[in-house]
C-alpha cells in the first residue's frame, strides 16, 4: 500500500480520479478509457503506470476479442480509506486500509443493524441486480447516519482542541513548551516519539527530557488545583503516562 503522501499526490490528479471512477465499476482497457475520458491514449497509459506502481490498480492479460495477442486491462486493486480533518484547531490526514473478508468475517465490527444484510449475502457468488440494489441503499442509509455522527463528534473535538488552545497560549510561554503540549493534545494516549521532537524543535535529548519534566510538572499542578488535592497513586496505576515517569 502505498503511503498517504505518494497516495495524496496520485488522488490529486483529476483524471487519475476519473479512472479510479471508471475502473471500480469494471475493468477497462487503455483505449477505452482515453474515449471515455477524453484524453489520449498515451496520457491514459502514464496515469495508469503511476496508479500500478502506488497498488491502486493491477493489469492482466486477456484473450482478444478477435483472435489476436491477449490484450492488457486493467482493475482496481486497493482497499483504502484517506480521511482530512481541517478545522481552526484541528488537522487530521490518515489513511486506513480497508477490512478484508467476507460478510460473517466482518459481522463483529460492522452496526448491528446491518447484520441481517450481511447474513443475507453471505456464501453467495451472486446477487441479482434488484436485490443488490436494496441492500447497498440500506448500507448507504447507514454510512450516511454514521458520517453524521462522526462529523459531530470532530465538530466537538475542535470545539473542545479550540478552548484549550486558549489555555496553552497563556499557561505556557515558552514555543517549546507549547509545541510539546500540542503534540501530547493530538495523541493524549500515546507516548511522545522524543527523537522526532527532538528533531522537530532543533533541541538535543536532554533539553527535550526536561522540557518533558517541566511539561509534565505542570500538567499535574493544573489537575492538581482543579481537584482541590495532590495526586498519590500507587506505582501500578493506570494513568496517562505523561502523569507518571516518562521511559522509551
Amino acid at each position: 500500500m502505498a503511503d498517504i503522501d505518494y497516495a495524496l499526490r496520485l488522488l490529486q490528479n483529476k483524471v487519475r480520479r476519473q479512472i479510479l471512477e471508471r475502473l471500480v465499476r469494471e475493468p477497462h482497457y487503455p483505449m477505452q478509457l482515453a474515449e471515455l475520458i477524453g484524453v489520449s491514449q498515451q496520457a491514459i497509459k502514464k496515469h495508469l503506470k503511476e496508479l500500478e506502481q502506488g497498488d491502486f490498480v493491477t493489469k492482466l492479460q486477456v484473450p482478444s476479442e478477435k483472435g489476436g495477442p491477449p490484450r492488457t486491462i486493467y482493475t482496481v486493486q486497493e482497499a483504502l480509506s484517506i480521511r482530512i480533518d481541517l478545522g481552526p484547531d484541528l488537522f487530521n490526514c490518515e489513511q486506513r486500509k480497508l477490512p478484508s473478508g467476507g460478510p460473517m468475517r466482518l459481522s463483529n465490527k460492522l452496526p448491528k443493524d446491518t447484520h441481517s444484510v450481511a447474513e443475507l449475502v453471505s456464501g453467495r457468488k451472486r446477487i441479482s441486480v434488484s436485490e443488490g440494489i436494496g441492500h447497498l441503499a440500506e448500507l448507504n442509509q447507514v454510512i450516511e447516519r454514521l458520517d453524521n455522527e462522526r462529523d459531530a463528534l470532530i465538530a466537538l473535538h475542535q470545539h473542545i482542541r479550540n478552548r484549550i488552545s486558549q489555555g496553552v497560549d497563556s499557561d505556557f510561554q515558552q514555543y517549546e513548551e507549547r509545541a510539546m503540549i500540542h503534540s501530547i493534545i493530538e495523541a493524549p494516549e500515546k507516548r511522545l516519539d522524543l527523537d522526532l521532537l527532538s528533531k522537530e524543535l532543533q533541541l538535543g535529548q536532554r533539553q527535550v527530557s526536561e522540557l518533558l519534566d517541566e511539561v509534565r510538572a505542570k500538567l499535574q499542578r493544573q489537575i492538581s488545583q482543579r481537584a482541590g488535592h495532590v495526586i498519590v497513586t500507587p506505582e501500578n496505576s493506570d494513568l496517562y503516562w505523561w502523569l507518571g515517569d516518562y521511559k522509551k
